[in-house]
């Protein structure tokens, strides 16, 4: 079946689906994007996905291209149409396409749309939790206001290829101070040498991850303290465990860093249990 994409208000087919050229996304990066997890064909925390999507539209007065409920009928309607039971929706807001001027265009143009999705296999997707990933470490170059979901990522992809380039699945962050931030898709968590579940708690330097957020809830919900406190690369080499979360994967185990075992080396039991809870029946 071939994958279905919704461009300002058409469900066209996916090769085929363009923005113009004067788009302010290409031109600028002056978008916004969110991801919404899928399982069982139903989506993963969507409030949360869709509160944080008018947050960032809100911190860059971007206007909104159609009401909450009408987005969330658009957003079904792509799960529908590409028969997604697992797997993720892609969306996409820029200010719109305008001539080329670094200021916003005056007056307002049409803010641009553009929905995707992508099935995956649960069997081998789970199958990755289950023997973990590794990381790598790297500077944080971005600027100062991570915590919208802007499309400006290269930052992001650097450190992404990075990993890639050396069999790793994500890059962790550092600060000027030697404290993790978070990876270059993901929330960063670990168990320290003490036993403490920690992750960076929330300002402008990290994303406000819906799936970090949720997670917070199942680990209370298991009785397991999350100390909101930021770590340093050092307090991760000496970590029990460690692990990431994001939309896409849920809570996913890391198994080494920087070449180095993370405690024994495989998916600790508490990212795990936090995985079964996540995923339900899914993840087994």
């Amino acid at each position: 079946m071939s994958r279905i994409a919704y461009v300002d208000g058409a469900y066209v087919p996916h090769a085929r689906a363009r923005v113009s050229i004067d788009d302010r996304g290409f031109l600028f990066g002056d978008a916004i994007y969110e991801v919404w997890g899928v399982n069982g064909g139903a989506l993963r925390d969507a409030e949360g996905h869709f509160a944080r999507l008018d947050r960032s539209l809100a911190e860059l007065r971007i206007a909104a291209p159609m009401s909450r409920a009408a987005l969330e009928i658009v957003v079904k309607e792509m799960v529908r149409r590409n028969r997604v039971d697992f797997g993720h929706i892609y969306l996409e807001i820029s200010r719109g396409a305008a001539p080329r001027d670094h200021a916003f265009p005056d007056p307002p143009v049409a803010p641009t749309i553009v929905l995707t999705a992508r099935r995956l296999d649960p069997r081998t997707f789970h199958a990755r939790a289950a023997r973990g990933v590794s990381v790598i470490s790297a500077p944080d170059i971005r600027w100062g206001r991570c915590d919208i979901k802007t499309v400006n990522l290269l930052p992001n992809a650097l450190a992404k290829q990075a990993a890639k380039e050396v069999g790793a699945a994500e890059a962790w962050l550092v600060d000027a101070h030697g404290f993790v931030t978070e990876g270059g898709s993901s929330n960063a968590w670990i168990v320290d040498a003490q036993g403490r579940l920690r992750t960076r708690p929330l300002d402008n330097a990290i994303l406000h991850g819906v799936t970090r957020a949720r997670t917070i809830d199942l680990a209370r919900s298991l009785q397991i303290p999350v100390d909101e406190a930021a770590f340093t690369l050092e307090e991760v080499y000496g970590a029990r465990e460690a692990f990431l979360t994001s939309a896409v994967n849920g809570p996913m185990p890391i198994v080494a860093i920087d070449g180095r075992a993370i405690g024994d080396g495989a998916p600790g039991p508490v990212c795990m249990r936090l995985r079964d809870a996540y995923f339900g029946a899914e993840a087994g």
